[in-house]
């Protein structure tokens, strides 16, 4: 990937034009690269996710109680939930990488999605400010805020919370094969609860392909209506 910012893809994904560059370089630089990475801005980036969607849920259901404020607040700002959004927007197409954490599949990995959309929040929040991050937050987060759009799990959270809930044994990941240069692997994962059902998938990651080797169990599972 070239090292020159696509300004014209980031203002689609932040809904707006973007001021300060130097922001949003860092917001979008792995620490792979060696260079002055996203970590702090992630760190603010957290916080105003947090604020934010707090506020929402204190404004928008005056009638809540301080645990299932906190319960929902828990879900809308999760990994899962940020890295979810992260992907649908293909943010991590834009995120400098090093060569190593490029052919482990980082691109594709759900922690690094979420560190980075965490990240570009810390940055809008300090280039345009509180409104401009508020506006991003709630454009991506909003249906989620007020329960007309369910916040995504992970395929292995969800799939663990399936078999949980019908007391079967937890879901077992294995490594079926792994194929392709160094620098470009593919990783075949198969995995099963218990003798009931078990499925395979490939990804350029061992993440990769276990997160669809969970979609795909989940969805057989479904299917069989257990």
């Amino acid at each position: 990937m070239s090292d020159t910012l696509d300004t014209g893809a980031l203002a689609e994904i932040i809904g707006c034009t973007p001021g300060d560059l130097t922001l949003y370089d860092l917001a979008l630089t792995h620490g792979s690269t060696g260079r002055a990475d996203y970590q702090r801005l992630e760190f603010l980036g957290d916080r105003v996710l947090g604020l934010v969607i707090a506020s929402e849920l204190y404004t928008r259901f005056p009638n809540a109680s301080e645990g299932e404020m906190s319960s929902r607040l828990h879900v809308l700002a999760s990994g899962a939930t940020c890295a979810a959004i992260a992907q649908r927007l293909n943010l991590t197409d834009l995120v400098r990488f090093g060569a190593q954490a490029r052919n482990d599949g980082g691109r594709y990995s759900d922690n690094i999605a979420a560190d980075a959309i965490e990240a570009l929040i810390g940055a809008v929040y300090l280039d345009l400010g509180i409104d401009a991050a508020r506006a991003f937050i709630l454009a991506h987060w909003g249906d989620m805020v007020d329960g007309q759009a369910t916040a995504p799990k992970h395929p292995k959270a969800a799939l663990q919370e399936w078999a949980l809930a019908r007391k079967r044994r937890p879901p077992e990941y294995e490594i079926v094969a792994r194929e392709g240069p160094d620098h470009a692997p593919r990783f075949r994962v198969a995995v099963s609860v218990g003798k009931l059902a078990r499925a395979e998938a490939e990804g350029t990651s061992k993440q990769a392909a276990e997160k669809a080797a969970a979609a795909a169990l989940l969805a057989e599972l479904e299917g069989m209506k257990i």
